[in-house]
């Protein structure tokens, strides 16, 4: 796999999701989000970037084996229902794009045992911009 690119996490969603993981079962999603979480550069929610993938962000990204993009929000598995436009930070791809920034690419492991390869095009909506430390 590629060097990882850097990514950037808020003091609010180390918190919760440190909280999370606690609660979790031990499982290859459970410790990627650990280690992605231990090499995350954290920062208060209002120093947080604007073209930053954080915790119930609305995102536009592409998978490099096709040309289609994908606008989903990343979410907490509580906040998962059957709309199909979001993402649990607990699956593969969740964690992946978690502190990724506009124009970063990640490789990551698939389910499969493929690699995946995701790219960040847009950050529609951020609750750090929004001010809305709530969520």
């Amino acid at each position: 796999m590629a060097q990882l690119p850097p990514i950037t996490v808020s003091t609010l969603d180390l918190a919760r999701l440190e909280a999370l993981l606690e609660k979790q079962p031990e499982s290859d999603a459970v410790t990627r989000l650990e280690n992605e979480l231990d090499r995350a550069t954290v920062v208060a929610p209002t120093e947080v970037p604007d073209n930053i993938v954080t915790m119930n962000s609305t995102i536009t990204f592409a998978m490099a084996t096709g040309k289609e993009t994908f606008t989903k929000t990343l979410c907490y598995p509580r906040d998962m229902d059957s709309s199909n436009d979001k993402i649990s930070v607990l699956a593969p791809i969740g964690a992946a794009l978690l502190g990724l920034s506009v124009g970063q690419t990640i490789e990551w492991p698939a389910p499969n045992g493929k690699t995946l390869q995701v790219s960040i095009s847009a950050v529609d909506y951020q609750p750090e911009r929004a001010g809305d430390y709530q969520s």
